[in-house]
This record gives C-alpha cells, structure tokens and sequence, in this order.
C-alpha cells in the first residue's frame, strides 16, 4: 500500500513556523491556509510569508503576527471548545486535539498537576493555535497520509518564559521526545532549536525514521533564529515505497493495540 507522505528534515531543529513555512514553500497555498485557519473562529492576527535567501539556500519564512498582544493562559478544555466549535474538518479537528491533549499530559506532569489543571501560556497563545491548526490543515490540503521526521538536535542554553527562565531543552520539549522515544543528537548551538510546539506536533503525529519513497516536492523553512548555519527546516514530499504510508499515520498507542496484518508491531 502506498499513500503521500511527508518527511522532516530538521537537521536545524524545528518549530512549528519553521514546520509551516517548509510546507508553504513545497506548494500549499498561503490563501489556501488563511481560509482553512478562518474556520477557527479567533482574530487579532495575520499571517505572514516572505521569501529569504541564506547561506545560499532560498525559502520561506512563515510567521504569525499577534495584533492585540493578549496572551491568554487557555485551559486544555477552552482549546479543545475553540476546535469544536470550528467550522473545520473533523480529520482536522481530531488531529489538532491529539497535539493538544498529548501536550496538556505533558505540561501536567512536568508541574506536577491534573490535566483539568493545566493552563497554557505560550501554547494558548494565537500563534501556536495557528501553528498546529495550520500544520493539520496543511497536510490535509496537500493530502498527505503520514509523516516522518529526522533526529533532532536540541541545543543548549536557557530559554525565557512565562515561568522564568528554563534550561534547553526546556521541560515540556524534553518530555514530549521521552515519550515519543524520539532521537536527538548532540549540538554546539547555545539555542533552543527544538520549541515545544514543534516537538508536540512530531512527536504525536509523525514516526522518527527516514521512509522509502519517490521524492516529488521539497520545501525550505526558516526559523527565526540567525545561526552560523541556514537555520531551516526542509521537507521532502512524495509517495511512500511500499507498505509504509497508512499504517504510521494511525496514532501510535492504537498502532501498538492494534497492528496492521502487514506491519510488525514495534
């Protein structure tokens, strides 16, 4: 069996921009992707793309531009009203739920709190509802059926946020790959390469392995951070070789439950 697939290069790290931007250079329409994101139902920002040359490389720099500068600190249950109540898709609406849900049991155990308890800071915010919204939307427009992603450097240092500064990778990240089991390697970066809704969304939807497949389309994103290196992320889009594609697209415990005749279980 054989499906579109998506594979992540994040040989810089990743973050949710950084995911976007890779996919709106490989071809998914920007228009396109302000008309899925209107079906949530918020306002009070833009989006914003732009084309960028570095070290060479050309690509795109996707943003999110919060205009009311309200951060709100939203519960898991306000995000999850915000998606129901969207005119969305229910593929879209239940692969954006599993993001969020996957992250509230982390945020919950990293403070030491029930789920119901969690209140998102950066995570409720505007941009990273586009974010993940965003990428889900993405993949259905550009129908893709399962994702992959590369090791993951996560570089060193602090970071600043709502609850002070914190060690990089910060807490909520390194949780989301423990559980994951995902692959990291070492990086001289003193920089948070790997955010946490960059984390939330590969770990909960993708596999960490290189597929098989015929590559079609690749696409560059860029992050924010200026580095000795292209700081960018590229995606390789194409069909999958073999029988790879919909099994890993499941969620992964059902995928462990529940095994295909023709996969393994891992």
């Amino acid at each position: 069996m054989s499906g579109r697939i998506a594979y992540f290069d994040c040989f810089s790290g990743v973050s949710g921009d950084m995911l976007l931007g890779a996919l709106l250079d490989a071809g998914l329409g920007l228009q396109e992707l302000t008309a899925d994101l209107a079906g949530l139902g918020i306002s009070g920002y833009e989006l914003a793309l732009t084309r960028q040359v570095r070290q060479g490389i050309s690509g795109s720099r996707f943003s999110v531009l919060d205009l009311s500068g309200d951060r709100p600190a939203r519960s898991l249950q306000a995000v999850e009203q915000i998606l129901q109540q969207s005119t969305l898709s229910q593929a879209v609406v239940a692969k954006s739920l599993r993001v969020f849900r996957r992250l509230a049991e982390v945020e919950a155990t990293v403070h030491g709190i029930s789920v119901d308890e969690v209140h998102f800071h950066e995570v409720g915010a505007v941009d990273t509802l586009v974010d993940i919204v965003g990428f889900c939307c993405a993949a259905e427009r550009l129908g893709l059926e399962a994702f992959y992603a590369s090791p993951l450097p996560l570089g060193s240092g602090t970071v600043k946020t709502e609850h002070g500064l914190l060690p990089v990778p910060a807490p909520a990240t390194l949780a989301l790959l423990a559980a994951a089991k995902a692959p990291v390697i070492p990086s001289d970066a003193r920089a948070e390469l790997v955010t946490p809704t960059g984390a939330a969304i590969l770990s909960t939807l993708a596999s960490f392995c290189q597929p098989p497949m015929n590559i079609e389309k690749v696409g560059y994103g860029f992050g924010a951070k200026e580095l000795p290196w292209a700081n960018l992320l590229r995606v390789w889009i194409g069909e999958a070789l073999g029988a790879q594609a919909v099994p890993h697209a499941l969620d992964h415990e059902h995928l462990h439950e529940h095994p295909p005749e023709d996969v393994p279980a891992s």
